[in-house]
């Protein structure tokens, strides 16, 4: 980071500042901080949210509270209607265009040129218009007829009383990475608080003291997008491979939930589309700038559930919790994430080996850059008595210490498994090229 972009952006400043923010709409907008945890997120990862709730629970209010925390950001509020078409949120049409037969959307103060959009009742959208949003809610760009068109889109955020299954519904609703179910709250204590705020500021949102401004924001999302100049945030190899296991184990577990339930619940599965699977990665750099820290943890994977459950439904809590208790308990017993991050830079070895065949011409305990080196080199000696193994040693060395690996758990002898087809794949061809067939 130069000291200019330091100077500009000061990221335990920031911290703070996101920390205040979160603290004041959670004063204003009572017990739901699990859901102000998410929207927050959506925001820094640059994503969307759905709320879905009973009338009256305050679901503007929580929207809006949320984006009046930063300054300099259009805003996009509409409430859907069946009635309504396409250029309800895109913008009316040309007319000079529209007079030599093209249809063209104006887009100024649409959802088209707004960072910020709050879309009451979605469900109640006619399919055409839903089907429009699609690429505007992913790719962030306008595609209607022969009109393409960049959006400044950054967060939408969506509200509905109920779920609408289609098609078209299904794929829209993998555009809102983020949602939660709120129910009415019925505790007299908490109804009390929210009496207060009512009777102070009549159910209004309230400009804060201190606000945060979008490209203050933007920023924030950029690093934990991995695209940020200024600032890196590392997810180590074998952190990034625990999270897909925990992924794929919650969803395993969601299914056999499924299974077990009514004869309706087996016509549909449970499934997390890689779209929302390679999102956690974003959300794991957001839990780590938040905490101060330039690399993720495996803690920091038991967090992802505000991204792969639907917050405020219990049982998809509790099945999350179980994934990442399990598999944690099992990781630290057996040593397993010690073992994955030796397979993965062996692997990173392996993928040098063949992007580079011409390596093999050398020892492979001679390559520079390698992550793995050291611990060859001393299997190396413990099994061939010498550190530096002769280039004809190289399949044997690979082969036989990929053998010898002992998995510590099912995960990892996945993965020694497919290292072994790769490393056969590997030495087979260059055999192939060094004796051709006569």
């Amino acid at each position: 980071m130069t000291e200019a972009a330091s100077t500009a952006f000061n990221s335990q400043q920031v911290i703070l500042d996101l920390q205040d923010a979160i603290d004041f709409v959670n004063r204003r907008v009572i017990n739901r901080t699990d859901v102000i945890e998410q929207l927050f997120c959506a925001l820094l990862t640059g994503e969307h949210a759905l709320i879905q709730s009973r009338t009256g629970v305050g679901k503007s209010l929580l929207t809006e509270q949320v984006f009046l925390m930063f300054t300099d950001a259009r805003y996009f509020k509409v409430q859907a209607s069946k009635e309504q078409q396409p250029d309800t949120y895109f913008g009316g049409l040309n007319v000079e265009e529209l007079k030599v037969g093209k249809i063209v959307h104006n887009t100024e103060g649409s959802l088209v040129e707004s960072e910020f959009g709050f879309i009451d009742e979605i469900f109640d959208a006619n399919d055409f218009t839903l089907r429009a949003l699609l690429s505007l809610l992913n790719e962030r760009e306008l595609i209607l007829g022969i009109q393409r068109q960049r959006a400044a889109i950054h967060t939408v955020i969506a509200a509905t009383n109920y779920l609408r299954i289609s098609e078209i519904t299904e794929a829209l609703l993998d555009r809102f990475t983020y949602q939660s179910v709120v129910f009415p709250d019925k505790d007299p204590y908490h109804q009390y608080r929210i009496s207060q705020q009512y009777l102070m500021h009549g159910g209004q949102p309230v400009v804060p003291p201190k606000r945060i401004s979008f490209a203050t924001l933007l920023e924030v999302t950029r690093i934990c997008q991995g695209t940020s100049p200024i600032m890196q945030i590392t997810v180590p190899n074998e952190i990034a491979y625990y999270t897909n296991i925990v992924i794929r184990y919650y969803e395993e577990l969601r299914n056999r939930s499924l299974a077990q339930g009514s004869p309706a619940a087996h016509q549909r599965d449970y499934y997390i589309s890689p779209r929302k699977q390679v999102k956690a990665f974003d959300l794991l750099r957001a839990i780590a700038f938040m905490h101060g820290r330039t690399t993720v943890t495996q803690s920091d994977v038991d967090k992802l559930y505000v991204l792969f459950t639907t917050v405020g439904l219990d049982d998809e809590r509790a099945a999350w919790t179980k994934a990442t208790q399990t598999l944690q308990h099992q990781f630290l017993a057996s040593q397993a994430m010690e073992q994955l991050k030796t397979l993965l830079d062996f692997k990173a070895l392996l993928d040098q080996l063949k992007a580079q065949p011409d390596l093999l011409s050398q020892p492979i305990t001679n390559i520079e850059n390698m992550p793995i080196k050291r611990t060859l080199r001393e299997w190396a000696r413990e099994a061939f008595g010498m550190a530096d193994v002769a280039v004809e040693n190289n399949r044997r060395l690979v082969t036989e210490y990929l053998e010898r690996f002992q998995p510590a758990t099912d995960e990892v002898r996945e993965l020694r498994s497919k290292l072994q087809y790769d490393a056969h794949v590997i030495f087979n061809v260059r055999n192939s090229i060094e004796t051709p067939l006569h």
